[in-house]
């Protein structure tokens, strides 16, 4: 799916964003948990979407040609999508 590496990445910005001390303290929930704890998984989350982002595009190819023959030879190529 398109939207997953972008979700991903989202979610590691929310994870490093939460990781910041003005932020963290602020929070009841996670004022408790060390910095360390919030600010690595955000920064592999980011990785991991940002790989995810530029993997999805190698190789891929929108169209494709497909030879034509007249007989055993190849007169042209058309386009397919």
């Amino acid at each position: 799916m398109k939207l997953t590496p972008y979700l991903v990445a989202l979610l590691g910005i929310i994870f490093l964003v939460l990781s910041a001390d003005v932020i963290r303290l602020s929070v009841p929930l996670i004022s408790n948990i060390p910095k360390q704890y919030i600010l690595i998984p955000g920064i592999i989350l980011v990785g991991v979407g940002v790989i995810l982002m530029m993997g999805g595009k190698k190789g891929h190819h929108a169209t494709k040609e497909v030879p034509i023959y007249k007989g055993k030879k190849v007169v042209g190529y058309r386009v397919e999508e």
